[in-house]
């Protein structure tokens, strides 16, 4: 089981890698989240340097895709060539995005009648792209799934894990990462978020 999260140039440190820790929690041989991206190395928003653990291809080829966001995510939907490379498809992978990675989904066509959530700096973009945006933090659609704001990010992964492995893999990887005295009322407050949408 992998699951790729495409991380560009740009991208914000707390989308990713926050994902990317609850992702890996789950401790199942065969299971691993990677950070994919279109060069060997990308940089932060905020300069921290990260070395891709798998290309576009293999995020192309994964199991799920988790497309994270960034400061130049309106780069990346404007160079033609490097979204050619993100051949994403629903029918045969979990599909998520976080933030500004919504307008990456955007304009691939695959929220086509789906609503979806952003953050608020991207959501006239995402509007622009002919895409609804709700006002909550988290969204399903069969096998499409989107997170606004950054902190959401937990939601996502959440989701990724009830789908792929099972809900209490996900309360178990929630519940690792959640602050000590607060534990339950965040599992809480992520289960009652994703499962409607399970």
């Amino acid at each position: 089981m992998h699951i790729a999260i495409l991380t560009f140039e740009g991208f914000n440190e707390l989308d990713s890698l926050i994902a990317f820790n609850i992702l890996n929690r789950v401790k199942k041989p065969g299971w691993r989240a990677s950070i994919a991206s279109p060069a060997d190395k990308v940089r932060s928003m905020n300069g921290v340097v990260l070395e891709a653990q798998a290309s576009l291809k293999d995020a192309c080829d994964a199991d799920a895709v988790l497309v994270g966001s960034g400061i130049k995510t309106r780069d990346v939907v404007a160079d033609a060539a490097l979204m050619s490379q993100l051949r994403l498809d629903p029918t045969r992978q979990l599909l998520g995005a976080q933030c500004s990675g919504t307008l990456i989904l955007a304009k691939l066509g695959l929220l086509d009648g789906v609503p979806a959530c952003t953050d608020l700096t991207t959501k006239p973009w995402v509007q622009e792209a002919g895409v609804a945006v709700l006002n909550q933090p988290f969204v399903a659609k069969r096998n499409l799934a989107t997170a606004g704001g950054c902190l959401s990010s937990q939601y996502l992964a959440a989701w990724f894990i009830a789908r792929l492995e099972g809900v209490e893999a996900a309360r178990d990887a929630i519940h690792h990462v959640a602050p000590v005295g607060e534990k339950e009322a965040y599992v809480t407050r992520a289960m009652a978020n994703i499962s409607p949408f399970l």
